[in-house]
């Protein structure tokens, strides 16, 4: 199997572990504040990554510290700042979102993604986008309109629904440009930094910057009722297992391994599990404009896979 291969294959089981982790996370959500979840989940991800490192490590001297310290700092500094921007930052504007639109109209807003990536790749790397690309993206963009419009869930008004999709595609946004900065030092012909010290770096990163904004008496409070053993981590334990480790470390090295466009594209699959699942388990309606919704979406992705040259990625 090539290296390319090897990425799509990462890529394609992000979608999986991030749609399971979504519907997961927002039955987490409907009793714990967004940044404490956002914090729980980092933390089990960074323990989880140091045991991996810890075996890995032994076997493998290319996954070693001391491997990835001979770096320059100013990529450890890029690989933090990737960490802080997608985790800290981009991945609690999620939750608000997640919280205030439920999964089926997030899954539709994560298609933002795609076109965040691509667009960061041309502006950033010199990624060439084509007429499929802007025709595409178009789609989702429409795609996400028709869902802004979507009847609100119950408790829940217009204005919050419109919030919460702005927050979504913000966070995208923000997730896009993290890992595409990162993208050089990923980069098996360029950078080539260890696969898992660029993720634990970045899971580290987003996981203090994060515990800097806990501080006050309140939150702090949260943070003990969330992190001592209840009910809520039936929910919360799983999701943070499945969202922060196992599609963290497949996010990253489709990233790696696989074209920047493509990976994205494959991740952006993630809305069709995260759908099918939300309805299964949380019981959100199908409803016809919904549908269309995900229908322009899904199609709106495979035009830019359609879209892709050997130029690209």
């Amino acid at each position: 199997m090539t290296n390319a291969q090897a990425g799509q294959w990462c890529a394609l089981g992000t979608a999986i572990a991030w749609g399971v982790a979504v519907v997961l996370f927002k039955r987490a959500g409907d009793t714990v504040p967004p940044l404490v979840l956002n914090l729980f989940k980092n933390i089990v991800g960074v323990i989880l990554l140091g045991l991996t490192l810890l075996g890995v490590s032994l076997v493998d001297a290319g996954e070693s510290w001391n491997a990835a310290r001979q770096f320059p700092l100013r990529d450890i500094v890029i690989l933090m700042i990737s960490g802080i921007l997608g985790i800290a930052v981009a991945d609690t504007l999620f939750f608000h979102a997640l919280n205030r639109c439920g999964v089926g109209l997030m899954s539709i807003v994560d298609c933002s993604y795609s076109p965040c990536v691509i667009l960061c790749s041309y502006l950033m790397l010199g990624e060439t986008l084509t007429r499929y690309h802007a025709f595409g993206g178009l789609l989702i963009l429409a795609a996400v309109f028709i869902a802004s419009r979507h009847a609100p869930p119950p408790g829940r008004t217009r204005g919050q629904i419109a919030g919460g999709i702005a927050l979504g595609v913000l966070a995208m946004a923000l997730m896009a440009y993290g890992i595409v900065l990162a993208k050089p030092i990923l980069d098996p012909d360029k950078g080539n930094f260890p696969l898992l010290w660029a993720t634990m770096l970045r899971m580290l990163a987003g996981t203090a910057a994060l515990a800097l904004t806990l501080v006050s008496g309140a939150r702090r409070a949260a943070c003990r009722v969330t992190f001592r053993p209840s009910a809520v981590w039936w929910f919360s334990l799983p999701a943070a297992f499945f969202g922060a480790y196992i599609s963290m470390v497949l996010w990253v090295a489709g990233f790696k391994y696989a074209k920047a466009g493509i990976a994205s594209i494959l991740n952006q699959t993630s809305v069709i599990f995260a759908l099918l699942l939300a309805t299964l388990f949380l019981h959100e309606p199908l409803s016809r404009r919904k549908l269309l919704a995900v229908f322009l979406a899904i199609i709106g992705v495979v035009v830019i896979v359609l879209g892709q040259t050997p130029a690209n990625g």
